[in-house]
């Protein structure tokens, strides 16, 4: 009946169905979930797009991908500036000259950078063993301490001196008066929201929600070509060898009627440990919205288990090692395309799945 199964109604998924169906080929798309749009699933509250899955910014330098997103919506000029709130101080990020003057005084860029160098003496190492170790001799004390520590902590759920020092193994630093966190030359939020792009991208394709592909396997199998699968590639297996290890998030959110504006800004990050959650999103000023009321949530890191959502894949050799377990199973799927972050178990930017989507459908249509 079909010539490609799509399991994922995710961004990954949704471009190939477009893609495929384009090409003239007949697509199902099933999807677990009650929606479309995987975790840039944007729903509308009160005239706000509501990011239901926490921020999501688009960035990229790839004119071709920027083109592609702007062909179904047309994206705003939203630029990503984000605040640190430090026990009531706040900062401006990515760390940048406006950073250290607040920190420091300083006025200058020459000066900015004798501070650094100047913090991180005490702490310069060749060999860091844990993330700490890593960060003080990147950046020195002062920033680590009230912009770095807390922030990692609570996200990653372990003591800095726990966590691998791999996983900072650079820190942005810039000696300019520019708080654009990202350096693309494209970026922005699609006017409407995200779920808007999905749906244009799934007009051409069947699609049916609330439906698990593991548990009727042998039936959807039977009706498609190709499968293309972009769920956790270890419960494909069964979690035969093992679970993969992931962080989760969980969000406490709030309309506010009486206040037309909570913070000011987009994203609000809370640094401090004893702080629990480590931002507040306000939803109406990725859209520049001047509707009344305002819509905000809090964002809670999570130990994650299973039935909870994945977000950030824990990879650390052991999880890297049983990862490789599975995908070595997968290529003995031969009709079966593992493709996404979680069948990737990778940490993409939604940029890059594009790509991803893009080099898997053209080998496909060859």
């Amino acid at each position: 009946m079909y010539d490609y199964l799509i399991v994922g109604a995710g961004l990954y998924g949704a471009v190939c169905a477009q893609k495929l169906s384009e090409a003239g080929k007949k697509v199902l798309v099933i999807e677990r979930r009650s929606h479309i749009a995987g975790n840039i699933y944007t729903e509308n509250v009160n005239g706000i797009n509501v990011h239901k899955y926490g921020a999501h910014i688009f960035h990229t330098n790839d004119k071709e991908i920027w083109d592609y997103v702007n062909s179904f919506v047309e994206f705003n000029r939203f630029t990503n500036s984000p605040i640190a709130n430090y026990k009531g101080e706040l900062y401006n990020l990515p760390f940048n000259m406006n950073t250290f003057h607040s920190l420091w005084g300083v006025k200058k860029p020459v000066e900015a950078k004798e501070k650094i160098e100047q913090q991180k003496k005490d702490h310069l190492s060749d060999n860091p063993q844990n993330l700490e170790e890593q960060a003080l001799s990147l950046v020195g004390a002062d920033i680590y301490h009230k912009l770095i520590k807390g922030y990692t902590e609570k996200k990653w759920g372990r003591k800095a001196t726990e966590l691998p020092a791999f996983i900072i193994k650079r820190i942005p630093v810039r000696f300019t008066y520019d708080n654009n966190y990202f350096s693309d030359r494209y970026q922005g939020i699609p006017n409407g929201g995200y779920t808007a792009i999905i749906e244009k991208m799934l007009s051409k394709s069947d699609v049916i929600l609330n439906e698990d592909y593991l548990a009727k396997r042998e039936y959807y199998n039977s009706i498609a070509n190709k499968v293309i699968y972009t769920g956790p590639i270890d419960e494909y297996f069964d979690y035969k060898y093992g679970t993969l290890q992931y962080r989760s998030l969980k969000f406490e959110n709030e309309y506010l009627e009486s206040e037309d504006n909570y913070q000011g800004n987009a994203v609000v990050n809370y640094t401090e440990y004893e702080v629990p959650y480590t931002r507040i999103i306000e939803h109406k000023h990725f859209e520049f919205n001047d509707c009344s009321g305002t819509y905000i949530t809090k964002e809670f890191p999570a130990e994650w288990k299973l039935g909870d959502e994945a977000y950030y894949p824990v990879n650390d050799d052991s999880n890297m090692q049983l990862y490789k377990t599975y995908r070595r199973l997968a290529k003995f799927e031969q009709r079966v395309h593992f493709g996404g972050r979680l069948a990737e178990y990778k940490y993409y930017d939604m940029h890059q799945v594009i790509r991803s989507a893009f080099s898997f459908i053209d080998q496909e249509l060859q």
